[in-house]
This record gives C-alpha cells, structure tokens and sequence, in this order.
C-alpha cells in the first residue's frame, strides 16, 4: 500500500505471504524485467535457464525466416546467418543480459543455417523462391511463438539442425511431375 510522504522502506504484507518493498518501482523497460528482489516460486537460476531458452528459440525463430527471404544467392545466406546471429544478441540483450545474448545468437546462427541447407534443398528441387520466402516465414514465426514454452526454446535451437542434416541426406531429385510420363 502507498502511503503519503518520502519513500517508506517499511515492509508490507501480501496475500502470499511474501513481503513486498513499499518504495518506488522501477518502470524501465529494460532495466528491472523480472523483478528479481521479489520472491518467486521458483529459483533465479531456473529463471535465467527459461530466458536463455526462449532467446535462443526466438532467435531460431528469426533465422528461419531470414534463411527463407534471403536464401537465393550464397551471399544472402551468409547475410541471412549474420542478421540471425545479431538479432538474436540483440534480443538476449533486451531481454536481461549476457548470458540470454550469448544464448539468442547461438540460436539464431544454428536456425540460420538449418533453414539455408533446407531452403537450397527447396529451391534445387523445383521450388519458388516467393514460395519458399512464404512457407519459411511462417516457419520462423511459429519457431519464434512456440519458444515461449519452457524448454522447447532449447529443443528448436538444437533440433533444427539434425533436422536439417535427416532432410538433406533424404533429399532426392527435382521433381519429375509429368515429365516422368514423357519416357516412352
């Protein structure tokens, strides 16, 4: 509860239990996030484990789709990869700290080069590229989406690598249509 006056640093009480500084709160949007001098159900530390999870799934996320809108020439697979890598630093950065930057750009370079191997495949194969761009994106954004639950930002970061490694020993030819019908 506030109370008129100087800032009080008396403690009050809440409904949990826990007890809650009556001064200020800082409403910086990056500084202060997690409200870390508050008491939580679980430890700092599991905290920290979630946000670096969802920084390197984010910034898979953000690969995957910059692999699919640059994924035309080599040096826009290569920019593609870069980008990735400094959005996710970027992300980790605006999320708490290092350790969530270090996180979002391992992230982002290993859902970079995942989506680039299966977007050449993609595009060796027959398709378009404003298709592939299409399907890709929506990729990123549900990579992105989906690595706000726990621990599956790890999975995605990890994972679309050996996915891309099974899909490219599996990739086969162009795609015959109805060529393969005019064999006679």
């Amino acid at each position: 509860m506030r109370r008129a006056g100087p800032d009080c640093t008396e403690q009050k009480k809440t409904s949990r239990g826990w007890a809650r500084s009556a001064t200020t709160a800082n409403f910086s949007p990056l500084q202060g996030r997690r409200n870390r001098h508050l008491r939580a159900y679980t430890d700092r530390v599991l905290g920290d484990l979630y946000w670096i999870g969802v920084s390197a799934g984010v910034a898979a996320g953000v690969g995957v789709l910059l692999a699919g809108l640059l994924n035309a020439t080599p040096l826009g697979r290569v920019a593609g990869v870069v980008l990735a890598a400094a959005a996710g630093v970027l992300f980790g950065l605006l999320v708490d700290n290092l350790d969530e930057a270090v996180g979002g750009g391992i992230g982002g370079t290993l859902g970079a080069l995942a989506a680039a191997t299966i977007a050449v495949g993609t595009l060796r194969r027959g398709g378009t590229r404003a298709g592939t761009a299409a399907l890709f994106g929506l990729g990123g954004l549900a990579v992105a989406a989906l690595a706000f639950v726990p621990a599956l930002g790890y999975v995605e970061a990890l994972g679309l690598p050996a996915l891309a490694a099974r899909l490219r020993k599996r990739g086969g030819e162009r795609y015959a249509g109805l060529r393969i019908l005019a064999r006679d």
